[in-house]
């Protein structure tokens, strides 16, 4: 079922179909607040992961570490932060790949300290689209 949102370039509203889609994902994620699943994670990632059942892809994100991909799969961004964290990143280097096209930190950065990104041509997939 279409929503008006699913219009909006680069959002992935956390609605009722990314929380299903991404729920194993999320606990996973969510793991990550206790210090002995952190060592384990840390420990050997792939066989952490295994003890989620995630799909194939979902896990090939958090090992990749593909933010963008992750809140496509379901992720929740806050929860993502959970690892950005465990890997002791500032969270602007997620945000930044996050971001249509990738951005470097200090790209990141630099767009937001210069008032972030222009509305204009960011309003609607429809308007990219005829932009």
């Amino acid at each position: 079922m279409e929503r008006d949102y699913d219009d909006v370039p680069g959002t992935y509203v956390f609605d009722g179909r990314r929380y299903r889609m991404g729920y194993h994902l999320n606990m996973f994620l969510m793991s990550l607040n206790k210090a002995e699943c952190r060592a384990e994670f840390a420990e050997d990632e792939r066989a952490y992961l295994a003890k989620f059942p995630m799909t194939e892809a979902q896990q090939e994100a958090v090992l990749q570490r593909q933010w963008l991909k992750m809140l496509h799969l379901g992720g929740n961004v806050y929860y993502a932060f959970k690892l950005i964290s465990h890997d002791r990143k500032p969270p602007q280097v997620m945000y930044g790949q996050m971001a249509e096209p990738n951005m470097s930190f200090d790209e990141f950065q630099a767009m937001m300290i210069a008032g972030g990104r222009p509305i204009d041509g960011n309003r609607s997939k429809k308007e990219q689209a005829n932009g």
